[in-house]
C-alpha cells in the first residue's frame, strides 16, 4: 500500500491557483494536473481532469492500464464538452497520474507535468515532456543554451481538453519497496535543479516534511508558477 503526501501552492507570481492534485485511497488513484486557459479556466480545466478520471474509476468494473487509459480520454472529452462555453474556451491541462491497480503501479502521462523515482539515492525522470522544446527543439539540434530562451520554451504539444486523439504516455511502473515517487507540475522542476531536487527527497525526514521542502525551495527559486507536489511510497 502506498503512503502519500500532497501541497500545492499558488507561488510567488500568480494570483491563483490553477493546478490541481488528488489522493484517492478508494481508487488507488494520485494526480497532479496544471490547468491553462483565461480568466479561471484552467483550474476548471485541471479540477475537471482529476474529477472526472476519479469518477470513471469508482464506476469501473476493473481498476487497470486499460481501465485508466479510459478514464484519462472520458476526461479529455468532459473538458472539451465544458468547452463550449464561451468563458471556458481555449482551456486545457496536463497530468501526470499513478495508479495503484491490482496488478501494479500504472503511470500516465499528458503535457508537461512530471513523475520522478527516487532509487539507491539517484533520482530518475519517469516521463517524457511532450513539448516543443524536447520533440521538435531537441529533434533539430537546437543547443540546449539556446533552447532555454527559445521564444517556444513553454508550448506544449499536447494537453487534455486540446483536441482529440489524445497522445497519452501509459505503462507500467516497476518500483522497489522503500522507492519515493514524486509528481510535480512544472512550478516546482522548472525553477528547481534536479539535483536540489534530490538532495531535498534523500533528507531522513518524512513525505511531508520532504514536500515542505520542496515547496519552499520552488519559492525560493522565484516561485514563477503554481507549486504542486504528490509525494509516494510504498
Amino acid at each position: 500500500m502506498l503512503t502519500a503526501y500532497s501541497i500545492s501552492d499558488v507561488g510567488c507570481v500568480r494570483k491563483n491557483n490553477e493546478d490541481s492534485f488528488l489522493v484517492d485511497s478508494a481508487t488507488g488513484l494520485f494526480a497532479v494536473a496544471d490547468g491553462m486557459g483565461g480568466a479561471q479556466a484552467g483550474e476548471v480545466a485541471s479540477r475537471l481532469a482529476v474529477s472526472s478520471i476519479r469518477d470513471f474509476l469508482h464506476r469501473a468494473p476493473l481498476r487497470d492500464e486499460a481501465t485508466l487509459l479510459q478514464a484519462i480520454e472520458y476526461a479529455n472529452q468532459c473538458i472539451l464538452s465544458a468547452a463550449s462555453d464561451p468563458e471556458l474556451r481555449g482551456m486545457g491541462t496536463t497530468l501526470v497520474c499513478v495508479l495503484d491497480s491490482p496488478e501494479g503501479l500504472v503511470l500516465a502521462n499528458v503535457g508537461d507535468s512530471r513523475a520522478w523515482a527516487l532509487q539507491d539515492g539517484s533520482l530518475r525522470l519517469l516521463t517524457s515532456d511532450q513539448t516543443w522544446v524536447n520533440e521538435v527543439g531537441r529533434a533539430l539540434g537546437i543547443s540546449e543554451d539556446a533552447l532555454r530562451t527559445h521564444p517556444r520554451r513553454h508550448q506544449l504539444t499536447m494537453a487534455l481538453g486540446v483536441a482529440p486523439p489524445l497522445r497519452v504516455q501509459i505503462g507500467p511502473l516497476a518500483v522497489p519497496p522503500g522507492c519515493v515517487i514524486l509528481l510535480s507540475s512544472d512550478g516546482l522542476h522548472g525553477p528547481v535543479e534536479q539535483e536540489n531536487i534530490r538532495e531535498i527527497l534523500l533528507r531522513p525526514i518524512s513525505l511531508e516534511e520532504r514536500g515542505h521542502l520542496l515547496v519552499e525551495a520552488a519559492r525560493q527559486a522565484g516561485g514563477p508558477d503554481n507549486i504542486t507536489v504528490v509525494l509516494l511510497q510504498n
